[in-house]
């Protein structure tokens, strides 16, 4: 599907129109180094991202499906919501586990400016927070990058971790061999950087320098036995309290720990919540969220053998900073 405008496509008669930016469109118009730093400025210029609404659509023959509804404004006037659906099972299905769509409207009249496809926005900003957290905690030489897991969150990952680093081998993860093999492909032509499957967790994790994990595991993935020091850990996947992809000892051995937001994490981070409850952490623990992470010029990284935590689950104002990012390129 090619970007179509529904009335004159003159950017003079936006306010009369609505574009609609499919999901090719929407990863044409966020390349890497523009798209983080879009992330970076919408923390440091403020915005209100209120807690979003979960709903959880029970089903008989599948995992339960959850309905975002996500809305976001900031200090540049636009606002926008978005309305997602996230269904695990897609994935046996061959099916991305994520859709749905971006409405941005226009501050000063309220008039929709715009529909983005939601797969593509969610993923990009993901990544690319991720991305933006690694710039000041990982260590400026990593070299090498493990991924856990192997959709499109996950391929994104890897594409936005290598543009802030040097990385030259990434080693890939997944419970299924022939997905992680046809991502080990995708990743190897969309960055250029030699990607191998690894066999195990454990392997990948040996000497790696960078570990990002997107999945949608209710028990640890990653042990804390198996981190190295120095090393910088990348925590996507578990949005629910009932969902973990590290265990408890690797959240309690980290030296600093980062969140997107502090009430999200508070509400939504499974890997902090269960080792909270393991008696290893709490959030007086946390070093701080995107805010402080996007106000700094230089690393947050206090030596070079400490162990950093990021652990994200989205916050609107990320949708918001992607779509206002879109639409100055359209």
């Amino acid at each position: 599907m090619r970007l179509v405008s529904l009335s004159p496509s003159t950017r003079a008669d936006a306010m009369k129109g609505l574009t609609i930016v499919d999901d090719e469109q929407v990863t044409a118009l966020t390349p890497w180094p523009d798209l983080i730093d879009a992330i970076r400025d919408a923390f440091r210029q403020g915005g209100v991202s209120p807690a979003r609404h979960h709903h959880s659509i029970p089903g008989n023959d599948r995992d339960d499906i959850t309905l975002l509804l996500m809305p976001a404004w900031n200090q540049q006037g636009d606002f926008g919501i978005k309305l997602a659906t996230i269904a695990p099972s897609n994935a046996a299905l061959g099916h991305p586990t994520l859709h749905g769509g971006y409405v941005l409207f226009s501050g000063a009249t309220g008039i929709p400016l715009a529909i983005l496809d939601a797969g593509a926005l969610t993923a990009r900003r993901t990544a690319a927070a991720s991305a933006l957290a690694s710039r000041y905690l990982s260590r400026p030489d990593s070299k090498t990058l493990l991924m856990i897991g192997t959709g499109r969150v996950a391929r994104q990952l890897v594409a936005a971790h290598c543009s802030v680093r040097f990385i030259e081998e990434v080693r890939i993860w997944g419970r299924d061999a022939t997905h992680a093999e046809d991502a080990a492909e995708h990743c190897s032509r969309d960055t250029g950087v030699s990607c191998v499957c690894v066999p195990d967790v454990a392997t990948g994790a040996s000497g790696a320098d960078i570990i990002s994990s997107a999945t949608p595991a209710e028990s640890p993935l990653l042990r804390g036995e198996w981190v190295s020091p120095g090393t910088h850990i990348d925590l996507v996947g578990a949005y629910k309290p009932s969902m973990c992809e590290a265990d408890a000892e690797l959240i309690g051995k980290a030296d600093q720990v980062f969140v997107d937001t502090m009430e999200g994490a508070k509400d939504e981070a499974g890997d902090l919540i269960q080792a909270i409850e393991a008696g290893v952490f709490s959030f007086d623990k946390v070093a701080g969220d995107m805010y402080r992470l996007s106000s700094q010029e230089a690393s947050l990284r206090n030596q070079s053998d400490e162990i950093t935590l990021f652990k994200s689950v989205g916050t609107a104002l990320q949708d918001l900073a992607a779509a206002q990012l879109c639409l100055r390129g359209y």
